[in-house]
């Protein structure tokens, strides 16, 4: 997810790039509240959901700030997923679009992709923006995809059980449970791990990871960020990555797995569920429409080499590279 755009006025020093600081979190929050709401013209886009804080919890040190004679000028994050990776938030302060800023950020985040041996890397943008498409395509990237980002109303059910959780295991437990994890990844698509979300959404305290059993390891499961501090908001449960085993019966596994999240958002109290959806992998989404999710948002994954990666017909996979 990137904000940058007009031009404001001249750079009046060298812009440098560093490590994100701890006592920087508020003044970045706050540019990248205001890049987004600048660029959409939405103020308070995010309400009470947190991208800043939360990113850098999980990984301090794939944060990076921009300066500009002294002052925080904006941030971006590297996420890893094993062999995939993306990046952003990248926001730049208004006043300093177009002078360069965005790309010195881009600088450090390729470098964390080099140094993890990423295979596969993306984000997410405006599909509307050249600005932002051609940047990117600079640094290798290529739009593929339209990825909506969808809601719907909770709906608990007396026949769905309370699904497991990470929350719900055991310290004994949870070792086996994230090799299962890593697992099921790795079938959807080689070296894809999702261990450093499920544990940092357990070690903030921001939400929790629904689990699957099946018959041999997972049939599923769902890294999902419930309720204010976390990417989800004030009575929002966002799934911000959710997968099933590939294979026959995809598809039923991938329904259940959307009932266990609808149950946990339930039992949490929230009242609406988030979800990204790639619109390559179209019989997932169609499940989704059809269970009443509706998209709010719509954006652009941008990929580099330029090829699906797990977004194909035959993936049951959630997430929105935001």
């Amino acid at each position: 997810m990137t904000a940058q755009e007009p031009r404001r006025r001249s750079l009046e020093g060298r812009v440098s790039v560093g490590p994100l600081a701890a006592a920087d979190l508020d003044r970045a929050d706050e540019i990248f509240r205001t890049a987004f709401g600048t660029f959409l013209g939405v103020p308070d886009l995010f309400g009470t959901a947190d991208y800043v804080r939360t990113r850098f919890a999980a990984d301090p040190h794939a944060a990076f700030a921009a300066t500009v004679d002294g002052e925080l000028a904006g941030s971006n994050f590297a996420t890893n997923w094993g062999s995939v990776g993306f990046f952003g938030p990248l926001t730049v302060r208004p006043d300093l679009w177009d002078q360069g800023v965005g790309k010195s950020l881009m600088e450090p985040v390729m470098g964390c992709f080099e140094t993890w041996g990423n295979r596969h890397v993306g984000l997410f943008t405006f599909a509307h923006s050249p600005k932002h498409l051609e940047l990117y395509r600079r640094y290798g990237f290529w739009p593929r995809f339209l990825t909506a980002v969808m809601s719907k109303q909770v709906e608990a059910s007396d026949s769905v059980p309370t699904p497991l959780t990470y929350a719900g295991l055991s310290d004994t437990e949870r070792p086996e449970y994230l090799s299962a994890c890593r697992a099921l990844t790795d079938d959807v698509y080689e070296g894809l791990d999702l261990q450093r979300e499920i544990v940092a959404a357990q070690a903030q305290g921001i939400g929790d990871t629904v689990l699957m059993p099946g018959g041999s390891g997972l049939d599923g499961l769902a890294v999902c960020h419930c309720g204010p501090g976390s990417e989800a908001g004030t009575d929002v449960c966002f799934i911000k990555f959710g997968a099933v085993r590939p294979g026959r019966e995809a598809g039923d596994r991938f329904e259940r797995l959307l009932d266990a999240c609808d149950q946990l958002a339930a039992e949490r109290g929230l009242g609406r569920l988030d979800a990204g959806m790639s619109l390559g992998r179209p019989d997932a989404y169609q499940r989704l429409v059809n269970r009443g999710f509706r998209t709010g948002l719509q954006g652009v994954t941008m990929h580099r080499p330029n090829e699906p990666g797990y977004s194909h017909p035959d993936a049951y996979v959630i997430d929105d590279w935001r």
